[in-house]
């Protein structure tokens, strides 16, 4: 009998952003992060609950959502974080911008690479400079290269942005790398921006998640922190993400740009969210099982090109020895879709999506596995 977690979805026909972009092709998609897992059956009917009322007009956030998600940072995080420190968003990538945009035209910001690949446009969409840092690879894992980093920042820098748990190359940041990098925050008069969605995504049991707000206090006020549910409970066309901003001025820096161009969240939105954060059941720990098994399978035939993950569905995969002149040609011709490295800043790497049911995992690493032996 097939569990929720490895029951196969149909998503044709549903506008599927995923599935969709290959439609009418024998192509499998791996690349977007949109798990192909239900959502949780408590976030089915909180909406279902919502729908008995006729009308979907503008909303406000209750008082309820703030009060779920401060109870969800203690839950998961042993964070207490007071009301006014909340803000909330319709997605984090609006916040990503939000914050640049609290800095002047003369100001600039620091991204280590490879990243999220909204991340790459956050200076131009701000009118500010960036300042792009490439992460090194040690022993197999990602690492900020806080010397680097040093070398090549600017007078004129005045914010850093990261995602931690990393994406796309999976790194959970460890206490000692937080706190490196709080000093390089510090030392520098910095202020730092943290893309943190995928916090409850831990795949190696050995990793943690560490919100650096919260371990490192010192650096409090020079922090804003995004999060979502929409990642770990498969709700992503239901954004809604909270910053967690502790400086009072900072913050009414950061919502004073949200004026003509943020909207606020919709009701369906806030009441998915609202549930997840709610949420005590065995949801997550059954997802990581899975993932931690799928992950253990594609291990088996990406081998040492991956790698080494300790969160997030999300794999890094080496592919320069394929000597591609086409890499989304060549993935696509042995049926299968992948995020290419490159929009993430790192050619000749692609993602992968591993987060879904063993059936499609199946075939789709038996195509992964012809696709890095034949050229």
């Amino acid at each position: 009998m097939a569990t929720p977690l490895n029951q196969l979805i149909q998503r044709q026909g549903t506008q599927s952003t995923k599935w969709e972009k290959y439609g009418g092709r024998d192509i499998l998609p791996f690349w977007v992060a949109d798990m192909d897992f239900a959502s949780p059956d408590f976030v089915l009917q909180a909406l279902h609950q919502r729908l008995e009322h006729p009308i979907l007009g503008y909303s406000q956030q209750p008082d309820s959502l703030t009060k779920a998600f401060q109870g969800w940072l203690v839950h998961h995080f042993s964070w207490q974080v007071p009301e006014e420190w909340v803000v909330w968003l319709p997605g984090v990538v609006p916040g990503l911008n939000m914050a640049a945009r609290t800095l002047a035209n003369d100001q600039s910001i620091m991204i280590p690479t490879p990243v999220y690949y909204p991340f790459l446009e956050i200076g131009q969409n701000a009118g500010v400079e960036q300042i792009l840092t490439p992460l090194k690879l040690v022993n197999g894992r990602w690492e900020m290269d806080i010397d680097y980093m040093c070398q090549q920042l600017a007078k004129s820098t005045k914010m850093v942005f990261i995602a931690n748990p990393q994406n796309p190359t999976g790194r959970a940041y460890s206490l000692a790398e937080l706190c490196a990098l709080a000093e390089f925050i510090e030392t520098n008069d910095l202020l730092l921006v943290s893309d943190d969605i995928h916090c409850n995504l831990i795949i190696d049991p050995a990793a943690k998640y560490q919100p650096i707000a919260h371990v490192l206090p010192e650096i409090a006020n020079r922090t804003i922190t995004l999060f979502a549910a929409t990642k770990t409970y498969n709700i992503p066309g239901l954004s809604c993400a909270a910053a967690v901003i502790p400086d009072a001025q900072l913050r009414a820096r950061f919502q004073a740009t949200e004026k003509g161009l943020v909207s606020g969240v919709g009701p369906l939105n806030h009441i998915a969210s609202e549930a997840c954060f709610n949420d005590r059941s065995d949801w997550v720990s059954n997802l990581l099982t899975q993932l931690r098994t799928n992950y253990e399978r594609l291990i088996t035939v990406a081998g040492p090109r991956m790698s080494l993950l300790e969160a997030t569905y999300l794999a890094w995969i080496d592919v320069r020895d394929l000597g591609l002149n086409d890499i989304d040609a060549h993935f696509e011709s042995h049926g299968l879709g992948i995020s290419n490295g490159k929009q993430f800043g790192l050619e000749d790497h692609i993602r992968f999506n591993f987060a879904c049911p063993e059936a499609m995992l199946d075939e789709g690493l038996t195509r992964l596995r012809e696709s890095l032996s034949h050229v």
